[in-house]
């Protein structure tokens, strides 16, 4: 079944996508019809993962892959939805898309095994991860201001139920402007299943109904401009579509400003820091 949340008559329904309809309240709104898409669940907390495809490790030529994940949170008000516009700021040029697989939690999972781990799962949908890696010199790490902003979480267009989806057998597909830009299956590219993300969190952190994990993203993600159309699909979930759009309201000078630094320029389009820190002396 694939849950969804959308706006109708100026109201929040909630429903379940049938045969290109919305079927909520004994009614069925043909999906042309639907007056907006909301994120198909509302989670207390945002989780993200970050390095778990090889073929992102591989990408940045790491020495060694990651031997655990490591993690960062998105706060609530980065939630956004399918068809939500995603703003650049103003005086920034690296944002950057990164197509991911989100998981949702259904029950509250604390202390749980990896072969417990996916009995806590309420379903999946898609993400698309933004970043904008102008602010990646600010926040001492935490990617707050990188990752945080407002409508940086996109979610959806549904949710689909755990017991309909093999999350080892799951194909990730990015496109901007519907060029095929990333590709991961969880099956064969990824260092850290699901599972053990889940695991792994709930050793520490109570994870409840709701919460929200996205699982990583694979190699090629790159920035993109105002004006692009990404779309993040997954096989049997759905496809999130999100466009681009750029801020006129200046940045109020307060705090740290946009800056491009070699981790700007080593993440954003994954090239060795060393390579980054050339290209900038060179620019100067």
């Amino acid at each position: 079944m694939m849950h969804v949340r959308i706006r109708h008559e100026g109201r929040v329904v909630e429903g379940v996508l049938e045969k290109g309809s919305v079927v909520a309240d004994g009614m069925a709104i043909a999906v042309g019809d639907v007056e907006g898409w909301l994120a198909p669940v509302t989670p207390g907390k945002i989780i993200a993962t970050h390095l778990t495809y090889r073929s992102r490790a591989e990408e940045y030529r790491m020495p060694r892959f990651p031997t655990a994940p490591s993690y960062f949170m998105k706060p609530p008000s980065s939630l956004s939805a399918h068809l939500a516009p995603v703003v650049r700021p103003r005086g920034c040029r690296f944002l950057n898309y990164e197509g991911e697989i989100a998981v949702v939690i259904g029950r509250r999972c604390r202390q749980v095994t990896v072969d417990e781990a996916l009995d806590f799962v309420a379903g999946y949908t898609v993400a698309n991860d933004w970043g904008v890696h102008d602010f990646r010199h600010a926040d001492r790490g935490s990617m707050l201001r990188v990752k945080g902003q407002d409508g940086f979480c996109p979610l959806g267009p549904a949710m689909a139920d755990a017991g309909d989806v093999d999350p080892e057998n799951l194909t990730l597909r990015t496109f901007v402007n519907d060029e095929q830009v990333q590709r991961g299956h969880t099956g064969t590219d990824l260092l850290f299943s699901f599972a053990y993300q889940i695991a792994d969190l709930a050793r520490l952190i109570t994870l409840e109904p709701g919460d929200v994990l996205l699982t990583g993203t694979p190699a090629n993600s790159r920035p993109v401009q105002p004006g692009d159309t990404v779309a993040v699909e997954v096989d049997g979930i759905g496809r999130l579509e999100n466009r681009v759009i750029q801020s006129d309201a200046p940045l109020p000078e307060v705090g740290e400003q946009p800056a491009v630094t070699p981790q700007t320029l080593h993440v954003a389009l994954a090239i060795p820091e060393e390579e980054a820190e050339r290209e900038l002396e060179v620019a100067r």
